[in-house]
């Protein structure tokens, strides 16, 4: 069957790339550094699913050590690491999951990192009972991060028009951290700032 799909922003429901093969939506970079000025990171930094390389080179700008991977080989770092399965323990993780494998990485990072992880997920993550019970109950975020301004995801390569319409937030799990959840919403202006 062959079908086609408009390169548009990520929808709501189901992105293009987990129906045609790896999920691969880089990260605007203005995500990245509104993370960097408001978490701070001590110690080298795991990008373990760094596609491109666009959320490695906006850490790197902000003075990080990072090193990078990727299942995938798309011309930057490390290819052909499944960060769900090593077993190396790094001081951070970095990173944007892929949509599928949100959970795995949760578990996988909680498991590699000596101090934060770090993941762009939807907001919607925090709904669910099976993650009330396998991860926000055991190891709940030290910080959930919420996007007040709306991130827009497109395929690589994909012409950019319209806007998002589903709300992201970064999600980071402290092990030095031993106190509850903060909520916290994320400054605006950074989308204009680097667009």
């Amino acid at each position: 069957m062959n079908q086609q799909f408009v390169l548009a922003p990520q929808p709501t429901m189901k992105r293009v790339a987990d129906l045609e093969g790896p999920d691969f939506y880089p990260t605007p970079e203005w995500a990245t550094h509104v993370l960097a000025d408001n978490e701070k990171f001590n110690g080298e930094i795991w990008e373990c699913a760094c596609g491109d390389g666009a959320m490695a080179e906006v850490l790197k700008k902000n003075g990080n050590s990072v090193v990078s991977s990727d299942l995938y080989d798309r011309g930057y770092g490390e290819a052909g690491i499944d960060f769900r399965s090593e077993n190396r323990v790094v001081d951070n993780i970095v990173t944007n999951p892929p949509f599928h494998s949100a959970e795995e990485f949760v578990h996988a990072g909680l498991r590699q990192c000596k101090n934060k992880l770090a993941l762009l997920l939807r907001l919607a993550f925090l709904e669910s009972a099976s993650r009330q019970k396998s991860i926000f109950s055991i190891t709940p975020p030290s910080s959930v991060w919420i996007f007040s301004e709306r991130i827009t995801f497109y395929p690589s390569g994909a012409v950019r028009k319209g806007s998002g319409t589903t709300a992201y937030a970064w999600y980071v799990w402290d092990h030095h951290y031993d106190g509850p959840t903060q909520l916290k919403w994320l400054p605006t202006g950074y989308k204009s700032k680097f667009a």
